[in-house]
């Protein structure tokens, strides 16, 4: 009896961009303002896509109302990325330790920040300070635990 197998080997394409602001805690802050900024972009791309093909037509406001808001979704990804990067960095060199912690503690302060910038009330800025928190360690917990 023959046998047969297959194998192969699927990789993407990968771009790197290095910018060295001469800092490294500026370098790591805009690093991730582009890097999730462009995610904030591609979700924007593919919701106005889909509403596009949804609707059947396409004219220039539409185009135009995508366009501000594929900016807006991207600054909002990178603001909140950059933040909570940049807050994580320094809590890590004012602690002297790279744990848990820091990453709650940087998640509550990117919570705040950009529930304050939106110009919430109080108990919604407590509420999302906890949320901040409560994801960022989470994530550092399943990235430590599960995925090596």
């Amino acid at each position: 009896m023959s046998s047969s197998t297959f194998s192969g080997t699927v990789s993407t394409p990968k771009l790197s961009v290095a910018v060295d602001m001469g800092n490294p805690f500026l370098n790591l802050t805009v690093d991730a303002f582009l890097k999730i900024g462009a995610v904030g972009v591609t979700k924007s791309i593919a919701e106005d896509t889909y509403k596009a093909i949804d609707k059947g037509s396409l004219s220039k406001s539409t185009l135009e109302n995508g366009l501000k808001k594929l900016c807006a979704e991207g600054v909002y990804w990178g603001a909140a990325a950059g933040v909570y990067v940049g807050a994580e960095y320094g809590i890590e060199r004012v602690r002297g330790t790279r744990d848990w912690k820091n990453a709650m503690l940087a998640g509550a302060a990117t919570g705040a920040v950009l529930s304050a910038v939106g110009k919430k009330g109080k108990d919604t800025v407590v509420i999302d300070a906890i949320l901040g928190g409560a994801l960022a360690t989470a994530s550092q917990f399943l990235n430590n635990h599960y995925f090596y």
